[in-house]
């Protein structure tokens, strides 16, 4: 269970905007009682459940002691025989994306909102046995972690130059590992962690952690898939240019590429760039496309619109002049904008909401109901 009274206990007192402006990607922060009275989302039996179905990403990480066996990764699909003896020591099963799959779990990463959903990731539960975890590591992106069940000893250590990892392990093992603070968590505290900072958790019996993890795009694979969603041939400009070199002279060095080639695709290149709404609709789409293991349902389209929500699985943002929803992108404007804003801050609208809304943008939301994306 998880109390929404005391919206200020989760950060420790701290407004989101203080918490963005003093800890964001600076500095740890240890919140004990982040969540009173916190109780597990998913006793251990539906978590190990869950993380058989085959639309789930989970890991099985099996920690190195001495004369048992050195560390082992399992991925997904997993079968429930893969697992060891719930008491047999210093194992871990991770769960991706909980939060697609279960409305609480869903429920509680929405009370991290106050971070854009453009770089809000995922709920991930890890159970361990006693001993388990992952090993020293650390992360590209900043991470909550928040202690859901049973106690875990946590140990950090700040950013490095240089990071070395264990050679020939399944798992991003720290070689080099100097923790300076040490903390034991209990149920309903939390640390934050930006990102780089080196960590270990370890279970000290039976536990339970929630992490809320966030994307970080890099720089060339952004790049990357925007060019691609860029070059894609829009209906209205109809056939591209092809190149042409009429007059050009004869080669001796047929394997050379022409100058007036590559300046060709300079140009190309250019042009894309020089489209800002082109751009705009593609990081839009990028930012909200729904991750491959990923589907819906088809729903049913309603005759009457009373009041609708976002399916827990749907990504919806917003710009300046479009509105986007897992992967595709419409223009708007005027009060069906407002509303559509108002749909991807609140991810839903009562019926008050849905009076200002056009025929046009009720039709709208009566598709992506029979899309599965829109729960009327």
């Amino acid at each position: 269970m998880i109390p929404s009274h005391r919206p200020l206990t989760l950060l420790g007192g701290l407004t989101p905007a203080e918490f963005m402006r003093r800890y964001w990607q600076r500095k740890p922060l240890l919140v004990r009682a982040a969540v009173p009275d916190m109780k597990a989302l998913l006793d251990r039996r539906e978590l190990f459940a869950l993380a058989c179905q085959a639309d789930v990403e989970s890991r099985l990480i099996l920690g190195a002691r001495p004369g048992l066996h050195d560390w082992q990764l399992l991925r997904s699909p997993l079968r429930r025989k893969d697992f060891p003896p719930v008491r047999s020591p210093a194992w871990t099963l991770l769960v991706q994306g909980v939060d697609l799959h279960h409305d609480a779990a869903h429920g509680l990463l929405n009370r991290f909102r106050f971070v854009p959903d453009a770089r809000l990731d995922d709920l991930m539960i890890s159970w361990a046995s006693d001993g388990g975890g992952v090993g020293p590591h650390t992360d590209s992106y900043d991470v909550f972690l928040l202690q859901a069940q049973g106690r875990r000893r946590w140990r950090i250590a700040p950013p490095r130059p240089k990071v070395r990892l264990r050679p020939d392990l399944p798992v991003k093992i720290l070689q080099d590992f100097e923790p300076q603070t040490e903390w034991v968590l209990e149920p309903g505290d939390m640390l934050y962690l930006p990102p780089n900072w080196a960590h270990e958790g370890v279970a000290l019996g039976e536990c339970m952690t929630y992490s809320v993890g966030f994307r970080v795009p890099d720089r060339d694979s952004l790049a990357q898939d925007l060019l691609q969603r860029m070059a894609e041939p829009e209906e209205e400009q109809g056939v591209s240019p092809l190149y042409r070199d009429a007059g050009s002279a004869a080669t001796t060095q047929p394997g050379r590429i022409p100058a007036a080639l590559t300046a060709f695709a300079e140009q190309a290149i250019d042009r894309i760039r020089q489209q800002p709404l082109r751009l705009a609709r593609a990081l839009g789409e990028s930012l909200t496309e729904p991750k491959p293991q990923v589907w819906f349902d088809p729903g049913v389209r309603p005759q009457r619109l009373t009041q609708v929500r976002l399916d827990r699985r749907s990504r919806m943002m917003y710009d300046a002049h479009h509105i986007f929803l897992n992967g595709e992108s419409w223009r708007a404007s005027g009060a069906d904008a407002r509303l559509m804003r108002r749909l991807a801050d609140t991810r839903a609208l009562g019926p008050e909401d849905l009076k200002t809304a056009s025929p046009a943008a009720r039709d709208l939301l009566r598709q992506w109901c029979e899309d599965g994306w829109l729960q009327g």
